[in-house]
């Protein structure tokens, strides 16, 4: 493995950090829509009055 200057290891580190909290961050924000979108769905079958 060829070494690397201590700036690197450094933007490495962050480069590891910033993955890891954007895919929890994708994670947490895909759940959070789905069950937002399940009840924004049961919210207008309640409102809707025809029978269709």
């Amino acid at each position: 493995m060829p070494q690397l200057s201590p700036l690197n290891w450094v933007l490495l580190f962050a480069l590891f950090w910033i993955a890891v909290l954007t895919m929890s961050v994708l994670i947490w924000w895909s759940n959070k829509v789905y069950f937002q979108g399940e009840n924004l769905d049961s919210v207008d079958t309640k409102e809707n009055k025809w029978n269709w």
